[in-house]
């Protein structure tokens, strides 16, 4: 496939997406230095063409919104990409040292496992607001994934001992494992859950 390897360290030989509904939106291309700088935030859907670590790197950067308000603006979500590089190298290491295995097949398995395929919309019918279950994009089913980890990790070492790093691979790793103690996994569940009883 590619001879570059993701920080030198890691191929993604032999790495494959068995989700059908996402083999189109997880890139496993990487590029020798993962910084696309916004080149093409104007294109629609070229975020999909984008390394898939390279998304999580940006996600790092600036995890998004919860209940209608910026996440978290302070700490390592400043937007600095190199401190966010650094992190998620890490995050990757430990990972491996972990689990014996490539960091790369883990992150991909754990975007799967925890990616929502339902969630709930709120429709206006007469003044009054009925909750509907919808089905997710794949787009958004990776853009939500990456929301949940990132906001999980932060929320384990924000103002806390655990170091980022430590609570990014503990959250890939709980969720590559499908396990409910990953943010990701249980938001999927509660999100799944609304959905069914809305039909």
């Amino acid at each position: 496939m590619s001879d570059i390897k993701v920080f030198n360290r890691w191929t993604v030989d032999g790495i494959s997406v068995s989700d059908p509904g996402l083999v189109n939106y997880i890139t496993l291309e990487p590029k020798i230095l993962p910084k696309t700088g916004a080149r093409y935030a104007g294109n629609r859907f070229h975020k999909s063409n984008v390394f898939i670590v390279e998304r999580l790197v940006s996600k790092l950067m600036n995890s998004g919104h919860k209940s209608k308000k910026h996440f978290m603006s302070s700490g390592h979500n400043t937007g600095k990409k190199n401190s966010a590089l650094k992190i998620v190298e890490k995050a990757l290491a430990k990972v491996e040292a972990k689990l014996k295995q490539n960091p790369l097949a883990v992150l991909v398995k754990a975007i799967e496992n925890s990616a929502p395929r339902e969630e709930v919309i709120a429709i206006e019918y007469g003044g009054a607001r009925y909750p509907k279950a919808v089905e997710v994009s794949p787009q958004r089913r990776v853009d939500l994934v990456l929301r949940y980890m990132t906001q999980g990790a932060y929320v384990k070492s924000f103002n806390k001992k655990t170091k980022v790093e430590d609570a990014l691979a503990e959250e890939i790793i709980t969720a590559a494992q499908a396990s409910v103690k990953s943010a990701a996994i249980s938001k999927k569940r509660d999100l799944e859950r609304q959905a069914a009883s809305s039909k």
